[in-house]
């Protein structure tokens, strides 16, 4: 077992001697909360599995939700991820493993029962893990990782919304108190607070619901609109919220296929890729705070889909890689990329494409990409002659550009947001019931071996985004000894 807690001290976060531990993971998304991109379905996850239900029955659709969660993380992922010098998982939660919307604040405990398997596998490979809430009732944000199906933050609309993430906080860290291998707790996954103010008074909540009742680990707190923004955050946050680190996301848009030029590390670009990542830290360099880097990193080319250019399209991606990690390494930052595993799009692992999983949605998954049903670092090229003029339509009809400015802009444009409400939103709900018709018939058994897709020998490594975590992974260790 670790000999102790976790702790912050000052802009670090060090261990019980007091000697600086800086955190080197990725995000194990997809798995208790999925999403439609690394999981491969469409829409969101309720919706997936309401469909399932429908199509195979209840017990058979938890059957299979069980078996997933299962095989998807495990002993054997937990003993490679440590093999490249990696040091910490977090782990992103949906709130319905915990509680269900039509019983709310009554415990379902069973949803511990992978969340402990998990992190006892890692805790046996020297791995510490975050616990981050993903998705909270109503949803926090507008994008399809809460799982509300709407591109509306209605979280902040409703006081009992928060009451519950606040009870089920006290709730997850009463059951994880005494655990030195759980780093700490992210509280609430990219927020986005119109206000700003009813960010700052649910971390004033939380953060007292978990010191009530466990002192010890750390509270990684998101900044407002995504984790970019703490403009509004209050300057006594050192005292009044005791061994935090503020969390920031870190992800350059020389990262995705909406890249404004090619990448080649001209001084401009590199210019811009730093910018973005020292403007997002800049309120707790000011005022000598711990920040933690939560989520990051590029998405990656398919020879499915890009031919011939996927591999000057990936080596690129890594140039932006290695350009951001020298930056953080610079800054002794602690850093968790974005992803572990997912069907091929940004994993450090990725689901094999000769399993059966990948088989029977082959060509469902490439409808999906060609019309891009996800929003996530989707290619609209097929699909941008027909979005495009509604865009056109309210920008000519708009009385003022004022009006289509609205928050959380500039990060949504009003073409994201008709990319986000008319096509993500709308097709992804359309495309849901013929996902689930691919199960139809099936008994238990292939149910297992379709879940089975997602077990770690059933993986290819990306290699060339293993490599760069790794040689960093081994500066960081040298330079810290």
């Amino acid at each position: 077992m670790a000999a102790s807690f976790l702790k912050v001290s000052g802009t670090k976060i060090v261990d019980g001697d007091g000697k600086e531990v800086i955190l080197r993971g990725a995000g194990l998304g997809g798995w208790m909360t999925m999403e439609n991109f690394i999981s491969g379905y469409p829409g969101c996850e309720f919706q997936i599995r309401e469909a399932l239900a429908e199509v195979l029955g209840e017990k058979k659709a938890a059957f299979f939700f069980d078996k997933f969660l299962e095989y998807f993380f495990g002993e054997e992922d937990a003993k490679f991820f440590k093999s490249l010098g990696l040091n910490c998982i977090r782990i992103a939660i949906n709130y319905r493993h915990f509680e269900d919307d039509t019983n709310p604040r009554v415990l379902k405990t069973e949803g511990f029962k992978h969340l402990d398997r998990a992190i006892a596998a890692c805790a046996s490979h020297g791995i510490y893990t975050i616990l981050d809430l993903h998705t909270c009732p109503g949803g926090q944000n507008g994008g399809w990782h809460c799982d509300s199906g709407v591109h509306l933050a209605n979280f902040w609309m409703h006081k009992d919304f928060e009451d519950r993430v606040v009870w089920l906080w006290t709730e997850l860290a009463n059951h994880y108190k005494d655990n030195p291998w759980v780093a700490g707790y992210n509280p609430m996954n990219e927020p986005a607070d119109s206000r700003h103010t009813r960010l700052v008074s649910f971390y004033d909540r939380v953060h007292g619901a978990v010191r009530s009742v466990d002192k010890h680990h750390i509270l990684f707190l998101d900044g407002n609109t995504y984790a970019t923004d703490f403009s509004h955050f209050p300057e006594d946050v050192a005292t009044r919220w005791t061994n935090t680190a503020f969390a920031i996301h870190d992800y350059s848009v020389y990262g995705f296929p909406s890249a404004p030029d090619v990448y080649e590390r001209t001084p401009e670009q590199l210019r811009r890729v730093k910018r973005s990542y020292s403007k997002k830290r800049e309120w707790m360099d000011e005022r000598g705070l711990c920040v933690w880097n939560g989520e990051w990193g590029p998405v990656y080319a398919r020879t499915e889909y890009e031919g011939d250019e996927t591999d000057a399209i990936n080596e690129r991606r890594y140039m932006v890689l290695k350009d951001q990690l020298d930056y953080y390494h610079g800054d002794r930052l602690s850093w968790s990329i974005w992803l572990y595993k997912d069907v091929g799009f940004q994993g450090m692992v990725y689901v094999s494409k000769s399993t059966p999983y990948m088989t029977l949605f082959k060509d469902f998954l490439a409808k999906k990409h060609k019309l891009a049903i996800d929003s996530w670092g989707a290619d609209d090229t097929y699909v941008r002659q027909i979005y495009g003029p509604l865009v056109d339509l309210i920008k000519d009809n708009v009385a003022d550009e004022k009006y289509l400015n609205r928050y959380p802009y500039p990060l949504w444009t009003i073409k994201e947001r008709v990319n986000r409400v008319a096509r993500a939103n709308l097709l992804g709900e359309v495309f849901v019931p013929e996902w689930a018709d691919h199960f139809k018939g099936m008994d238990e058994d292939q149910l297992d071996e379709l879940a089975q897709s997602f077990k770690f020998e059933n993986c290819l490594k990306r290699d060339g985004l293993n490599k760069v975590l790794t040689e960093h992974a081994q500066e960081t260790a040298a330079f810290r000894n």
